[in-house]
């Protein structure tokens, strides 16, 4: 197959980051370029997305975060998923119902999962 010369200008610090990004993944950028082409023709456009899309989190995302950042403030960011069911337990055998913060939090969080 006959082969054509490609040239074109880019900003020499950009080149040269590229030329540092493709040696670490093992690629020179000649290398690399002709990667690009081959998916261009193969795909027939563009292989990968242009636009930058603004996704709303979900609900349960959004409860998970509040939940996470409620239990930063209690300091109960580190409890184990065992230790939150061994105090929901606990106080289910008491057969409290406990309007205690971190508990709600607890269960709240145990209940997204």
């Amino acid at each position: 197959m006959a082969s054509t010369l490609v040239q074109f200008r880019v900003d020499d610090k950009e080149k040269m980051q590229a030329v540092q990004v493709c040696e670490k993944l093992g690629l020179n950028l000649q290398s690399y370029l002709k990667i690009c082409v081959a998916r261009l023709v193969q795909e027939q456009g563009i292989p990968f997305s242009m636009k930058i899309e603004y996704k709303e989190e979900s609900r349960g995302i959004r409860a998970m975060k509040r939940a996470s950042r409620i239990a930063e403030e209690y300091g109960i960011s580190d409890m184990t998923l065992e230790e939150i069911n061994s105090e929901i337990a606990e106080a289910r055998k008491k057969g409290l119902q406990l309007n205690i913060m971190p508990l709600s939090i607890l269960t709240f969080w145990y209940r997204q999962c």
